[in-house]
């Protein structure tokens, strides 16, 4: 079986009214920095928050009343689950999502609160995975793959569809990529409609699975590493999903933990959007030149917008620090009353901002008659910050970076 643009265009038909046509926003932001004229496609404003709901319900109405009739079962990070409750909601039908231990509490919660039972299994989503194909196996449900499936490639190739709508005119789209179920969808009816628009992938550097199985000639798995972007650890990306990128996708980039986060800030910021990592890592490639394209009208995608409150915080101080514009030290000082006064003076004369402070008389390697200051700087960019710490220094200052 193969999928074609008919299929796509049955999915959409099959949601509408249901999944959102997301909007496309023209960021002037990142069209400086980047040097293209760069268009966001808002999937983080989707229903469930994430583009998934769109491959689950396509998948799901397209299932024999049979097949309904004895529930589905899913693995997933996160977005995919919330996609398939959705859907599994809508049709009153018992749904079953996998997920893995570490998943973000805010994509568990949201799940259960679609209906579905969520079982905690495996550090990983590939071992969440395992474990609800052997489920599967033994309930007789059925399985709804969160992206080697070609009833999920054409729901996620709607957003294509939407795309050539929008912006007719675009001569690039870049789109992240953990299985291969949203860029395969998107780059078949973009390269069919129009073969001349460049399509790339980004993976984060902990897990470029598609990009090593491409050089490879086939689909295999890689060692990952812990990343931010959860949604795109996939370890080993899907057959059916390999084989239409391979033909239709023009490269793939990877970026780092540091781009990430500070992509993440900078849309918060300047955008007033929130994205989770695998979202952020597609406009993070165009940021920091990864992707070889200059003065071309670009869509970047904005897969998912589903980030623990938790994470929020530590993402913004994350990012700060990589943007120069956080600083937290420690230093002796002698406990005498005037030195403390004289450091954050000299700090306010740096016009450096001082967010906490705290002064400690005892402890290890602090000897009588002195304390330990321990600060956090708020500071305007990379330059700065060295400015203040190598002028505490040249006052005689012993800075301890934490």
């Amino acid at each position: 079986m193969t999928i074609n643009l008919i299929d796509v265009e049955k999915a959409k038909e099959k949601m509408k009214g249901i999944v959102h046509v997301t909007p496309l926003d023209y960021s002037s932001t990142f069209s400086e920095l980047s040097n293209n004229d760069v268009f966001l496609k808002l999937e983080n404003l989707q229903k469930t928050g994430s583009f998934k709901v769109r491959g689950s319900c396509n998948k799901l109405f397209s299932l024999t009343g049979e097949e309904l009739q004895r529930g589905v079962i899913a693995a997933s990070a996160g977005n995919h689950a919330q996609g398939v409750a959705y859907s599994s909601k809508m049709l009153k039908i018992a749904c079953t999502i996998v997920m893995p231990k570490g998943a973000p509490l805010s994509k568990v919660e949201a799940t259960k609160r679609y209906g579905a039972e969520v079982v905690l299994k495996g550090n990983s989503f590939d071992e969440a995975l395992h474990f609800a194909i052997e489920m599967q196996q033994k309930t007789g449900a059925t399985f709804v793959h969160p992206f080697d499936d070609h009833a999920v490639i054409a729901g996620q190739g709607t957003i294509g569809l939407e795309l050539m709508e929008q912006l007719p005119t675009m001569d690039a789209v870049i789109c992240p990529v953990g299985g291969g179920g949203l860029i395969a969808g998107i780059a078949l009816v973009v390269k069919t409609l129009n073969p001349a628009i460049k399509v790339y992938g980004v993976q984060a550097l902990s897990c470029p699975s598609m990009k090593q199985s491409l050089q490879a000639m086939t689909p295999i798995e890689v060692e990952a590493e812990p990343t931010m972007a959860d949604g795109i650890a996939v370890r080993k990306p899907g057959l059916q999903n390999f084989e239409i990128i391979r033909n239709y996708v023009d490269d793939i980039f990877c970026v780092d933990e540091m781009e990430i986060s500070r992509t993440m800030l900078m849309v918060l910021e300047r955008n007033k959007l929130l994205v989770e990592g695998s979202g952020a890592s597609a406009l993070a490639a165009l940021l920091y030149k990864k992707v070889p394209i200059q003065g071309k009208k670009v869509v970047s995608i904005l897969s998912g917008g589903n980030v623990d409150v938790n994470f929020i915080s530590r993402i913004i101080e994350h990012g700060m620090v990589e943007a120069g514009r956080f600083v937290h030290f420690s230093t002796i000082l002698k406990d005498k009353p005037g030195h403390l006064q004289e450091v954050l003076q000299f700090i306010s004369e740096l016009e450096g901002n001082v967010l906490s402070i705290s002064l400690e008389h005892v402890g290890e390697y602090i000897l009588p008659g002195y304390a330990k200051l321990i600060l956090s700087l708020e500071t305007k960019n990379k330059i700065h910050r060295e400015k203040i710490l190598s002028q505490l220094k040249e006052r005689g200052y012993d800075i301890n970076l934490l």
